[in-house]
């Protein structure tokens, strides 16, 4: 890990989920205002209150940055982004004005708060900053990238042995996507495990969320919409019980087929499947699961595409959360011939090392002065500093309290 370079190399090394949201809200939404915030779920070894100064120095770093024009020729190649959206980016810089970095007690407190097309974006570089600053002032060196190396080779040993079992069925095979960007050990490790999987898996193996990687390895770019896309339209003056399906077809208007994978646990599976009718799901190619029991979760996407009379078969599910490969191997396994799969693995891939992976997040807290909200199937995962607003959205999604 190399500790004097800037840890943002890129603008381009963002998800290809944030620009995929940036362009279709950018469109449809351009005042918008938002207020997002960072948070860290777990113990460190070391309070993340000591990375202040060098967290302020990273950003103002990566406000100082631009998009060159072999990056924005690539974002122009992928057909789903808009000339538009370019020229836009060609002109865009992070504003330092926006975010704010403070400290309470051990707690580091970022929060980004302004036009949601100008702060949206910090997300993802404010949590690999973070993660990369704090793996840097723990012990590293040969021992700890041996361990690393190791567990990965570990990995691509496991999938090489079962292979044939894995690609029994060539129309249900098993491949998995880099999703390891926002928690990954450093940017070098970041980009040793992406080649690595991708010389050694090519059957497998089959594209990253991050963009800047995609570009360089010729790989496919994977992502299409997160929480606080849906979450923003909850105070975009639609009603409330509605604000999924203003979401759902917006994204429908923007990208008119492309990009068909929809989010679904924003205010839980049941409510979701509640406003996705046959209308959308005869529009979007597939669901994506982030939260909850991932059998239960799938096996309700099946009855529901069989309720409305759609052949599974033509659909895909796409699991996304907290995996490794062992999971993600066992829950195609289950699937195999009803539906497509996929596998979208972070952390395990790109974190695996000795030390303790973080579990941070920035999320979005409230939008145009509305606090919003995630009613996760998963307890500990919703994020709200509303409890009034929170308390309203369980009762008119009829959504457990938990």
């Amino acid at each position: 890990m190399t500790l004097n370079r800037p840890v943002v190399r890129s603008l381009l090394e963002n998800d290809l989920y944030k620009f995929t949201m940036w362009q279709a809200l950018l469109h449809s939404h351009p005042g918008a205002q938002a207020e997002y915030a960072f948070v860290c779920r777990n113990a460190t070894v070391y309070p993340l209150a000591t990375l202040k100064a060098a967290v302020e120095a990273e950003l103002d770093h990566l406000c100082s940055l631009s998009f060159q024009q072999d990056e924005l020729d690539y974002l122009s190649s992928l057909r789903f982004i808009k000339s538009d959206f370019v020229d836009f980016l060609s002109l865009f810089r992070f504003q330092r004005r926006f975010i704010t970095v403070e400290t309470e007690g051990e707690k580091l407190l970022i929060k980004a708060r302004g036009p949601l097309v100008h702060v949206m974006g910090f997300e993802i570089f404010v949590l690999y900053i973070v993660n990369e600053l704090y793996f840097r002032g723990l012990p590293s060196g040969d021992a700890v990238m041996n361990v690393a190396r190791e567990r990965l080779q570990a990995k691509i040993a496991l999938l090489h042995s079962q292979r044939d079992a894995l690609l029994a069925d060539p129309a249900h095979p098993f491949v998995f996507f880099d999703f390891g960007l926002r928690r990954r050990y450093s940017g070098e490790w970041h980009e040793e495990v992406v080649h690595s999987l991708a010389e050694s898996l090519p059957e497998h193996f089959r594209g990253t969320s991050n963009v800047y990687l995609a570009k360089k390895f010729g790989l496919t770019p994977i992502g299409t919409m997160a929480h606080e896309y849906l979450q923003a339209y909850q105070a975009f003056g639609f009603r409330l019980r509605d604000f999924q399906k203003a979401a759902l077809e917006g994204w429908v208007q923007e990208y008119r087929g492309d990009l068909g994978v929809a989010l679904t646990d924003v205010v839980g599976m049941d409510a979701f499947l509640n406003d996705f009718d046959l209308y959308f799901a005869k529009l979007f190619d597939g669901l994506r699961h982030d939260s909850g029991d991932p059998i239960e979760w799938g096996e309700k996407a099946l009855a529901h595409y069989q309720k409305l009379r759609i052949d599974p078969a033509t659909k895909r599910l796409v699991f996304s959360d907290g995996l490794d490969l062992p999971r993600a191997m066992a829950i195609h396994a289950h699937f195999r011939g009803r539906i497509q799969t996929s596998f979208g693995i972070g952390t395990d891939l790109s974190n695996d090392t000795p030390h303790k992976a973080l579990n941070i997040v920035m999320k979005i807290m409230s939008c145009n002065g509305q606090p919003v909200a995630k009613l996760s199937d998963s307890p500990g995962k919703t994020l709200c500093e509303d409890e009034v607003f929170l308390a309203y959205l369980r009762q008119v999604f009829d959504h457990p309290q938990g």
